[in-house]
């Protein structure tokens, strides 16, 4: 009789007992973007509640969630039982990542795109636009052969024929990040912006892009634009400004960020397209889709 009273008494005191909440992950370096698994080892709780840190949250008792882009963030994780609740905090670091590609699918075909570390912000800007699905369905909106073709206007997505485009885009700017070593050769990824006297500080614009096309350059040219822009080429740099082109004009105005690695014929099949006054493509030349590939 005792014993059966002691069990039932353990039995209401285990009932009564607040949560203790725990959590683990894989301990290892861990580079951006990725997809973490959170193990709960928690006890005693009814329900959970976790804050990943980068402004989102999940219900789920054992969930899995990505991060787009490098960082520090504060993991929390709250259990709940009987009014009763208790949190475990853990500090995640996320390293950038190493030379991010880009696969960038068209209506003129596919290129991939190699992110350029030395250009952080624009790099994790760039990452994030296009795990969000930012870039699908928007055009090549202003398309100059033997210069660049550029895209990443938001208002572009189904616009109507003949619409004027260009002014669209995230209401903030990122900060100027131009290298010596990242130049216009072709199959440059780089930022468009507004122009010098509303934007001395040369800051980009926060999705609108262009993709450097530009045309063969001679020795001179470029012994030329070292003398006025204070630049020396690498021997890199001047073969393939000499063999295949570009556009040095735009060296140190504009940010590089990135290099197309594959489908530099794409871009020339962009350039082709007709185009009216304003140089848009009389037929629609689309992202179809954006992706992270490695």
């Amino acid at each position: 009789m005792f014993r059966s009273l002691a069990f039932l008494a353990l039995i209401v005191l285990g009932s009564c007992a607040g949560p203790k909440a725990h959590f683990s992950y894989e301990h290892k370096e861990y580079h951006a973007p990725v997809s973490l698994r959170f193990e709960n080892q928690s006890r005693q709780g009814e329900s959970y509640h976790w804050d990943f840190g980068d402004g989102h949250t999940s219900g789920d008792y054992q969930p899995e969630h990505h991060y787009s882009l490098s960082g520090s963030y504060k993991v929390v994780l709250t259990a709940k039982k009987n009014g009763k609740s208790s949190t475990s905090v853990r500090e995640l670091h996320i390293l950038p990542p190493h030379h991010c590609m880009v696969e960038m699918e068209t209506t003129e075909g596919t290129m991939v795109i190699r992110l350029h570390d030395e250009t952080p912000q624009h790099r994790d800007n760039f990452i994030k636009l296009v795990e969000e699905g930012y870039y699908n369905g928007l055009l090549f909106h202003r398309v100059i052969k033997g210069f660049m073709v550029q895209g990443g206007d938001p208002d572009s997505k189904n616009a109507s024929p003949g619409k004027r485009l260009g002014m669209g885009g995230p209401t903030y700017k990122v900060p100027a990040e131009m290298a010596d070593t990242l130049v216009h050769i072709k199959g440059a990824l780089a930022a468009a912006r507004m122009g010098d006297p509303v934007n001395p500080s040369k800051a980009s614009s926060g999705s609108q892009f262009y993709i450097v096309q530009g045309r063969t350059c001679s020795k001179q040219d470029l012994d030329n634009y070292e003398l006025q822009k204070n630049i020396r080429y690498t021997n890199h740099a001047r073969q393939i400004y000499m063999q295949e082109g570009g556009s040095p004009q735009l060296d140190k105005e504009y940010t590089v960020f990135g290099q197309v690695v594959r489908g530099l014929d794409v871009i020339d099949r962009i350039a082709d397209a007709q185009t009216d006054g304003s140089d848009r493509p009389v037929k629609d030349v689309k992202i179809i889709k954006t992706r992270i590939v490695n």
